[in-house]
């Protein structure tokens, strides 16, 4: 090829992805260049390109378009601080989040688009990130209000009364519901259509139409309902999606059995929760004459049943993912579907789509075919039940299931060689304790358990990783267009402060923050296992990751030290998987030549942006209605005692977690025993006389002070801080301010003026994968 041309194919390539970056080989393949010689050139172009300023080069030894020195716009997305300040946080990942003062937001409210101009760009050795002004907001994220309906008629200005916002983002704006829309009862929990947004002469105020009365204040389930609006999922299927369903049969047709693999004589079976309704994977195992296992992963064929570009696919894509709520499950797809004929009930043919894998004695996949197939599960097992086999050895249900314990028992074995391999290659495994908020018949939390994890969990955990795996890396193998589940390696900045950290504790890394290898992070973990710092370190390990996604690009998932990975085993409650099938029938029934590529190759990156917002969408409402719901339980043990450690740590305080995974916050204006200074390289609260420390990790009594729950605030008091252990951390240079009673700086007592409280999802970063129970607080983890 020319060179003119290459260069010109690069460029274009690149232009049309301009926050992206590439490889040389992921470039080689994107072109769709052929021949070893090609590549040379491409090399060559390259770095003819990144002489003359066209292309640039990553930190991490990728390509992607120059920015022209002069081109200082950007376009992110607007985190705000309720103080009025926020954030810019743009896809390119060589420019940090970008301050923006509150006279320069434009009026730009919490996750609007923006487009910013960087007027103090970032410089090397220098702590702070660039500083920009908001030029244009160009999509507003706040398109619904939710909330309680206040009476407050104010003819003159066309308002009928107000809505209380919920956000603590919102907390300083008010909101007026005017004429125009329907007229709600005073004490009505509504929804508002926006149609005024913050402006110089009313730079507080929000304004719209009241559309939807979905309930009143005290009716039972109408505060999950609220959060479910707020977050504006959807709660009713369309009527085209009913009548699309209705004619779907409930049982597997003959016609529909033709040219699959019949495993109606396989023995396999479903390891669930004993609350779960849908079953959307199977697994059986057997032992070969040769020595190694062969495993196979059935999965509910729903690509079957969800036909492209019909009602039924719209709304599926339009929903994305399910929702898992404290009382409810708002579902990707209608239940006819996920609890009827896409379900591997037990004794009922379905369809599934199958991975089949020859595994050796060592855990490696030496084998494997991916087919669409016919099933019978055997039994529906529970986890309670196999744990109880495998675990505790109960006589009364092994006696129950004598006919399947040896396939379990040869599973318990299959799962340790399987976890074994991955941790020799690097997988980083977090401990992460999950709850179970038990509600009353009116929605009311009555208990809080934490969830155990047994061998059943952890197994079944990883065939659904086997199988992802296995999947990924055939299609990569096979050079087309697919889908991919990344968590890309995190950034060396970034890394670099986490060595940093660690270095102050005696921990030193071997190696470099730019070839950063899991295995060299699962080290560290190793290191601390056991000691004082070890909830600290395992805390900013965490908060220097990436957050795992959906990608075009095999990028690899760095957690779990895969270079393949997908999600191909939960199609019931994620669109990806769902999508993912359709791919691998597209790829069986015409071939893997360039016209088949056609078909998905430019939709697939919209499809993996789509749902991993939709993603981060259903985290956000989980966790939101979880920590309302902990707070209510809360609200009925104000004034108790209990025993907690602290969680994080900032400068107005200390969280501290419950042993039952509820976070509260000790505010420092409270801690009136010292005068407490943060220390942030070793993220501790030191006393100035005492030199009292406080950091991750460590035990405290607590008593429980205050309780808001709409805004899901729990406020405890430290008890016994005379039992505080001390240290040696030197602190800064004394300096003078004023000071209430207690010690502190005036001001410190209201977090509301400081803009310094918030719930415990916004100290803990979320990169965690929802595929995997070690990255996430989803209870389906092993989807």
């Amino acid at each position: 090829m020319e060179s003119s041309k290459l260069q010109a194919s690069i460029i274009n390539y690149l232009e049309r992805r301009p926050t992206q970056k590439f490889t040389a080989e992921e470039l080689f393949k994107g072109l769709s260049l052929e021949k070893a010689s090609v590549f040379n050139e491409l090399v060559k172009e390259l770095t003819s390109l990144e002489r003359s300023h066209k292309v640039e080069i990553t930190a991490d030894d990728k390509f992607k378009i120059a920015r022209p020195q002069n081109q200082l716009l950007v376009h992110g997305t607007f985190r705000a601080n309720d103080r009025g300040f926020g954030f810019v946080a743009v896809e390119d990942d060589e420019i940090p989040d970008i301050y923006i003062s509150e006279e320069h937001t434009a009026y730009a409210l919490n996750l609007d688009e923006v487009d910013v101009k960087i007027v103090r760009p970032s410089k090397k050795g220098d702590d702070r990130g660039p500083e920009g002004i908001v030029k244009k907001i160009t999509k507003r994220h706040l398109t619904q209000a939710v909330g309680v309906f206040e009476f407050a008629p104010d003819p003159a200005h066309n308002v009928l009364g107000h809505i209380n916002l919920k956000d603590k983002k919102m907390s300083n704006y008010e909101f007026d519901v005017l004429e125009g829309g329907i007229h709600p009862e005073d004490g009505a929990v509504i929804t508002a259509q926006v149609t005024q947004y913050p402006k110089p002469n009313a730079p507080k105020l929000i304004a719209g139409v009241a559309e939807k009365t979905i309930g009143y204040r005290d009716d039972p389930g109408v505060d999950i309902l609220e959060v479910v609006y707020q977050h504006e999922l959807p709660t009713e299927f369309p009527d085209d999606v009913k009548e699309e369903i209705a004619q779907i049969p409930d049982y597997v047709t003959e016609a529909e059995k033709q040219g699959r693999v019949d495993l109606t004589n396989e023995v396999v079976v479903t390891i669930d929760g004993d609350d779960s309704k849908d079953f959307d994977d199977a697994v059986g195992l057997q032992k070969l004459d040769n020595g190694n296992y062969r495993l196979l992963v059935n999965i509910a064929d729903v690509s079957h049943y969800v036909k492209e570009g019909s009602p039924l696919d719209k709304e599926a894509y339009r929903r994305s993912t399910s929702v898992y709520l404290t009382d409810r499950v708002i579902p990707m797809l209608p239940r006819k579907l996920s609890n009827g004929i896409c379900s591997l009930n037990p004794n009922v043919e379905r369809l599934a789509m199958t991975c089949e894998m020859e595994i050796s004695p060592d855990g490696e996949v030496l084998s494997h075919k991916i087919y669409p197939s016919v099933i019978e599960s055997n039994a529906r097992m529970t986890y309670n039940d196999v744990n109880k086999i495998l675990e505790a050895r109960d006589k009364k249900t092994i006696e129950r299931y004598q006919d399947l314990v040896p396939m379990f028992e040869m599973m318990g074995k299959l799962h340790k060689l399987l976890l074994k391999r991955r941790k020799q290659r690097g997988a980083i495994e977090f401990d992460d304790n999950e709850a179970q908020i038990i509600v009353d018949e009116n929605g009311h939390p009555i208990d809080i358990k934490v969830r155990e994890r047994g061998t059943s969990e952890r197994m079944i955990e990883s065939f659904m990783l086997a199988a992802n795996e296995t999947v990924a890396e055939h299609y990569y193998d096979a050079h087309v267009p697919f889908l991919y589940r990344v968590h890309e390696t995190p950034d060396s900045e970034r890394m670099l402060t986490f060595f940093e950290f660690l270095s102050t504790f005696g921990h030193v890394v071997k190696g470099s923050t730019k070839d950063l290898k899991p295995k060299m992070l699962q080290s560290v973990l190793k290191k601390v296992a056991g000691t004082r710092e070890e909830a600290m370190i395992s805390v900013m390990l965490l908060r220097s990751m990436r957050q795992a996604k959906y990608d075009a690009r095999s990028l690899g998932h760095f957690g779990l030290a895969a270079k393949y990975y997908t999600h191909f085993t939960s199609p019931i409650r994620r669109y990806p998987d769902l999508f993912v099938h359709r791919l691998i029938r597209h790829y069986a029934e015409d071939g893997t030549g360039k016209d088949a590529q056609k078909k998905y190759a430019d939709i697939i990156p919209e499809i993996a942006e789509h749902t991993s917002q939709l993603e981060r969408r259903a985290i956000d409402t989980e966790r939101d209605v979880d920590s309302m719901k902990k707070a209510e339980y809360m609200g009925d043990h104000i004034g108790e005692q209990f025993n907690a450690m602290v969680s994080s740590v900032m400068k107005f305080g200390l969280f501290v977690e419950l042993e039952n995974t509820i976070e509260g916050l000790i505010h420092i204006s409270t801690m009136k025993d010292d005068y407490y200074e943060y220390v942030e390289n070793q993220m501790a609260l030191v006393g100035r006389n005492t030199h009292r420390t406080f950091q991750i990790g460590l035990p405290v009594a607590v008593k429980l002070m205050r309780v808001e729950k709409d805004q899901a605030e729990v406020d405890f008091e430290l008890l016994h801080p005379e039992k505080t252990p001390t240290s040696e951390i030197k602190l800064p240079p004394r300096q003078s301010f004023n000071r209430n009673k207690g010690g502190q700086r005036n001001g410190n007592r209201n977090r509301r003026q400081n803009g310094q409280r918030s719930n415990n999802s916004n100290n803990k970063p979320f990169y965690k994968d929802k595929n995997v129970k070690r990255f996430s607080k989803n209870t389906s983890h092993k989807k």
